[in-house]
């Protein structure tokens, strides 16, 4: 399939406010610390009323080994001058994951570098296109910023449905899992994939505060999905890496799939991510079929014209 060209995510993108760095900053940070407890850490709890969940700042300054003013002008947004290894330290006491210790870096300390055009067309490079075509028997696509999906192959489309079919701002995995029914249906664990969504857009939105079109994507989600809202609010994030996805197929039924994903180091912030099932499993059955169907499989996949 060729390159599926960015659009905006609707009238005015162009124009939506950028998130709020010092906002989002602050948020993560409380969130972080409300989600641990004093025995969670090693500190004593002496059983004194806790107006709010978690940790209380004196408590996870302590352990970052911070004053707690420096801790609270932090945790209300304020991140200019902080030092590497403080970060490290509160990343320390907070327990963060490596997605969420450079999500705090990204919001605290920000790149300074030339602003790059945030509403460029991405371009998938002809070797990557061709690579994707030569992939038979599993389903594999392109994803760019703000989860945009922007080439795939033949598999992809029989697993998933034929992404050609719908506007070229459709093609969003965030947009297809929250705001299409049929996307809920196709994934067993549509909660888990849903979560999945939120945390990589927060990722993003770390890394690209000042782009208009994932501010404009995040208002719309917001707008139109009350479990979108839900799961902004956590300030969870997460990284594309491995797992397994369970997909209720319509016509071979309940797929077992592993997934892959590969950041590609070519500086477009892209990735690879394919799909497979383990050799002579039920799955890996079904996959032949769908290989076997070919278009046929796609059109007859969905259930529907536009999935």
């Amino acid at each position: 399939m060729d390159e599926q060209p960015e659009s905006p995510a609707g009238p005015g993108a162009e124009n939506a406010a950028s998130l709020d760095r010092r906002a989002e900053l602050s948020e993560f940070l409380r969130t972080r610390r409300a989600r641990l407890k004093p025995d969670d850490v090693g500190l004593p709890d002496f059983g004194r009323h806790r107006r709010v969940p978690g940790l209380r700042r004196e408590e996870l300054a302590q352990l970052a080994g911070v004053s707690v003013a420096y801790y609270t002008r932090l945790e209300q947004g304020n991140g200019r001058n902080v030092s590497a290894e403080v970060l490290d330290a509160i990343a320390r006491a907070l327990r963060l994951t490596d997605a969420e210790h450079a999500h705090l870096t990204h919001l605290a300390k920000p790149k300074q570098h030339k602003k790059k055009p945030t509403a460029r067309t991405e371009h998938v490079r002809p070797a990557l296109r061709q690579l994707l075509d030569s992939i038979e028997g599993v389903p594999a696509y392109i994803s760019g910023r703000r989860s945009d999906i922007l080439a795939w192959n033949p598999m992809a489309a029989a697993v998933f449905g034929d992404w050609s079919e719908l506007p070229v701002q459709e093609r969003n995995w965030a947009r297809l899992v929250f705001l299409r029914p049929e996307y809920r249906d196709l994934f067993v664990e549509w909660e888990q994939k849903a979560s999945d969504m939120v945390s990589y857009l927060r990722m993003d939105a770390g890394c690209h505060p000042d782009d208009p079109r994932l501010s404009a994507l995040v208002g719309e989600l917001s707008v139109k999905s009350e479990e979108f809202r839900r799961l902004w609010a956590t300030h969870d994030v997460k990284e594309k890496s491995y797992g397994v996805k369970h997909i209720r197929h319509p016509l071979v039924g309940e797929l077992t799939l592993n997934f892959e994903s590969f950041r590609l180091s070519d500086g477009t912030e892209q990735s690879l991510l394919t799909y497979h099932a383990e050799p002579g499993s039920p799955s890996a059955e079904a996959l032949r079929l769908l290989a076997s169907w070919g278009a046929d499989a796609t059109k007859a996949g969905t259930g529907t014209s536009a999935p």
